[in-house]
């Protein structure tokens, strides 16, 4: 490296923002993580002993995956050549896998691939990599915030270890942040910055267990503060509420988050948990979920987990829907949360769901007998010859409009799709059966369907 470049470099440093100089050199420096990069942990042995194998650090932002890749860089004999999987392509790959293989050929020397944000690389740029990760040309360190599962191609998993990062806790922000306040080298330290505790205790809340976002916010604060007569800067609680504007919401529209947070929702309305109910849907909604696709998914839950228990479930649910379309957001919010809420303090029955599967599996997996001829619509007068709608029995020629008669086929006489439970509505369902069918408590009476689990 030539002098003029030693010094570019040097400047590029000084000037980085907080966050990209307090970024750890090794492992001593590096916090959290312990389950996976701590003392004795057979990655940090790896590393330490340049003997890595290919791997990708699976996290939410902030957690350390690119940090990583730098201590490994720092460690590492071999070549380490990094990428961004935003800006990099296949010409890219190529020219690097060719330098690798020139690498490894004249020098004996290993290199180190390490691509971030992998999971927006497409299945082609993928593609390009497996050969030479298969091969030995170069190890391969992979970071990405979404589940591989989803992201990464199957050839390209299966040759790679995942690991993953959790979310910083609350109390290795605070480590993160008072170590950038004294450090003098690469932090504030010279700056003499200072944080009361419910300043600081509000700045570890806000970053939401992302390092990068607290330092960020800190940085800028620290500048938008101005010294006083001894050349000390106290940050004020309203600086910091400034400069983050807003705690960062951990929610990807399209990603991981999205399922979790739409599970969790979905669940805490079958266990009849209003509270948690409303706070899921707070959490996507002001994260920017499409508020169409939670009203949808209340609609299901309300057929699909309350179902005749409360037949009124289903009209609240659409009607929560409609009120989204008519009036948008944010004023449907409300609309939605009266749903959750109805939703959630129903009572609760699968009835439904359980005797739609039974249905479908018979559907599946027996024969598609043709309709019993009395329950044929004679149309025609070959079909009236034929048998059709002979011996049909018109309930309203009975008492309380009913009367017993066979309405499955001949091999699913018998069969009984519906049970109801003895939730809400439910009760008076299964009272109306009882009188019609009396002991056989079901149109043909009969045991339940097959495979009806819970």
């Amino acid at each position: 490296m030539t002098l003029f470049n030693m010094h570019r470099e040097q400047q590029l440093e000084k000037e980085a923002p907080l966050a990209a100089r307090m970024r750890p050199r090794h492992f001593d420096e590096f916090v959290g993580q312990e389950h996976i990069v701590g003392p004795g942990r057979a990655l940090r042995q790896t590393i330490e002993a340049d003997q890595l194998i290919s791997i990708i650090f699976w996290g939410p932002p902030g957690s350390g995956k690119t940090t990583l890749a730098d201590i490994v860089a720092n460690i590492t004999k071999s070549h380490f050549s990094p990428i961004s999987a935003v800006s990099a392509g296949v010409a890219d790959l190529r020219r690097i896998i060719d330098e690798a293989k020139e690498r490894r050929g004249l020098y004996q020397q290993r290199t180190i691939l390490f691509i971030d944000e992998i999971h927006r690389f497409n299945k082609a740029q993928q593609d390009a990599v497996l050969p030479c990760v298969e091969d030995g040309t170069v190890t391969l360190i992979g970071a990405t915030t979404e589940n591989p599962s989803f992201e990464v191609i199957s050839p390209l998993l299966s040759r790679c270890r995942v690991f993953t990062l959790n979310a910083l806790t609350d109390d290795q922000i605070r480590a993160i942040v008072e170590r950038a306040l004294a450090d003098e080298e690469r932090g504030l330290g010279q700056m003499n910055v200072s944080l009361d505790h419910n300043t600081l205790e509000h700045l570890v809340v806000a970053a939401n267990g992302d390092a990068r976002i607290a330092l960020n916010a800190l940085e800028m604060a620290t500048f938008a503060t101005a010294p006083d007569a001894e050349e000390k800067r106290a940050i004020p609680l309203a600086t910091i509420e400034d400069a983050l504007q807003h705690r960062a919401l951990l929610y990807d529209k399209e990603g991981e988050q999205h399922y979790d947070i739409i599970s969790a929702l979905h669940k805490s309305l079958r266990g009849s948990d209003p509270d948690a109910g409303l706070y899921w849907l707070g959490r996507m909604l002001e994260a920017g979920e499409d508020p169409l696709y939670v009203a949808r998914r209340l609609v299901r839950f309300a057929s699909e987990d309350v179902g005749m228990a409360d037949p009124q479930a289903l009209v609240v649910a659409m009607a929560a829907q409609q009120a989204v379309h008519f009036i948008g957001m944010p004023e449907g919010n409300l609309a939605l949360a009266q749903a959750v809420v109805y939703l959630a303090t129903a009572p609760k029955s699968n009835t439904l769901y359980r005797a739609y599967s039974g249905v479908q599996k018979d559907v599946e997996t027996t024969r598609n007998d043709p309709v019993p001829l009395h329950l044929r619509n004679p149309v025609t007068r070959l079909m009236k010859d034929l048998g059709y709608g002979k011996g049909y029995k018109y309930a309203y020629d009975y008492p309380e409009h009913f009367v017993e008669q066979q309405n499955l086929p001949d091999s699913l006489k018998g069969r009984r799709y519906y049970r109801p439970s003895d939730q809400g509505f439910e009760r008076e369902i299964e009272r109306r059966l009882k009188d019609w069918w009396g002991k056989k408590e079901g149109p043909a009476g009969g045991s339940p369907p097959p495979n009806n689990e819970k």
